[in-house]
């Protein structure tokens, strides 16, 4: 479906595409995850889609201060339409994982976060994140209280646009979820808009700390009937550190 732009949209003047306030919102949001921890020491990103474009944050700058006049405008296939002025800028190293689940999920933002809490919810779990009976489920598009959240974990990679093919790969494998973990690193995380891709993102890290939490008290995170909760916490420490 071919979104509108909105009625602000004013004409770029060096693209000829019509650009709204959507650069700023990208940096409005950029600062409210600074402050939760999610994207520090220029990690982590954001990427929001204007009809057939996308407007991307740039790569290894200070997220928190980042300008709308840094922003990239990408086609759907990663062509950039429009870019900086500062010819050192180079679009988000996430882009065509950015890409990937705008076009597997039709996503409407796409949130990636460096969150500790994603970071050690991998540590904790193989293969899938796996909890229910917390409220904050209720957040994730399709869940109720009841039910059991999945996210799938990937393994990481020394360059981020390696993980591309897993994202996609995980995404494909679990048509539910509206997230992917990557192991030791952080989570990505979508939605219809950006409004959803906040809700859900926020959502998945409180629930991510809470796992955590409760693991470290003993309490299993699933609680249905015949269901064991996919934890690492019994199983010995050795698969995980380095040789």
């Amino acid at each position: 479906m071919r979104r509108r732009p909105p009625d602000s949209a004013v004409l770029d003047s060096r693209s000829g595409l019509m650009v709204t306030s959507t650069a700023t919102l990208v940096c409005d949001l950029a600062r409210q995850f600074y402050d939760l921890g999610w994207v520090t020491g220029t990690g982590g990103g954001i990427c929001i889609r204007e009809g057939e474009h996308v407007i991307v944050a740039p790569s290894g700058v200070q997220k928190e201060r980042m300008t709308p006049d840094q922003m990239f405008t990408l086609a759907i296939d990663g062509t950039i339409i429009s870019r900086p002025a500062d010819s050192t800028l180079r679009p988000s190293d996430c882009t065509s994982l950015f890409m990937g689940a705008i076009r597997l999920r039709n996503a409407g933002a796409v949130i990636h976060s460096h969150s500790i809490h994603a970071v050690i919810a991998t540590l904790l779990f193989d293969r899938e994140f796996d909890i229910s009976d917390l409220e904050m489920i209720k957040g994730i598009e399709g869940m109720g209280y009841h039910d059991r959240l999945v996210v799938p974990i990937i393994e990481n990679t020394s360059r981020e646009c390696d993980l591309a093919s897993s994202l996609e790969a995980a995404i494909l494998a679990y048509p539910q979820t509206q997230a992917v973990l990557v192991r030791r690193h952080g989570f990505y995380a979508w939605g219809r808009d950006w409004v959803q891709a906040k809700t859900q993102a926020e959502c998945y890290d409180y629930l991510f700390r809470a796992a955590a939490e409760m693991r470290r008290l003993g309490i299993p995170t699933v609680a249905l009937k015949g269901v064991t909760d996919a934890s690492l916490s019994s199983r010995p420490a050795e698969p995980f550190l380095r040789r």
